[in-house]
């Protein structure tokens, strides 16, 4: 993982039982997946604004309910940055940089849409399962429960948009 923004800076007198070392690196992970998590969110209100042919209706709603869903989580994740004392990133360009999804060229095909999705929500699911060793030294169990939790939705997803491109 790439290192934390340098405007990163732990607020003062935070004594939950977890040293600001190990806060630090736990942030750097949830920022990474914070960024994921947007992008993800951004590319897919783009696909059901977009979405055309013959799956449209099915699509457009799905991908509905999926950036709903995104949409809040990236609160939850961005409120445990805040909780363990940090600033949270915010900005694209800052999501840019902390991203591991890439941004769509132009308007795909529904099946490319559907495809894209997949790999996104994997890529989610891979940034939060890399935090699980610092998470697990720490004792934070907090954040390992919201990171079970958050794969636990991307693998369901990914699955089922998968199920869309099976013959």
């Amino acid at each position: 993982m790439a290192a934390k923004p340098a405007a990163a800076k732990p607020a003062a007198g935070i004594d939950i039982g977890i040293n600001e070392k190990d806060r630090a690196k736990i942030v750097e992970g949830l920022s990474h997946l914070l960024a994921d998590t947007y992008t993800l969110y951004l590319k897919t209100h783009n696909f059901h604004w977009n979405v055309k042919g013959p799956m449209f209706n099915t699509l457009h709603l799905m991908f509905e309910a999926q950036y709903n869903e995104l949409a809040l989580a990236v609160d939850l994740v961005a409120e445990r940055i805040r909780a363990l004392g940090y600033p949270a990133p915010g900005t694209y360009s800052e999501f840019a940089k902390l991203t591991s999804i890439p941004e769509p060229v132009g308007v795909p095909k529904a099946e490319e849409m559907i495809a894209q999705l997949v790999e996104g929500q994997e890529a989610v699911v891979r940034t939060a399962r890399k935090m699980f060793p610092v998470v697990d030294a720490a004792n934070d169990e907090p954040t390992a429960d919201l990171l079970t939790q958050r794969m636990q939705v991307h693998e369901k997803t990914a699955w089922m948009l998968r199920s869309l491109l099976e013959a």
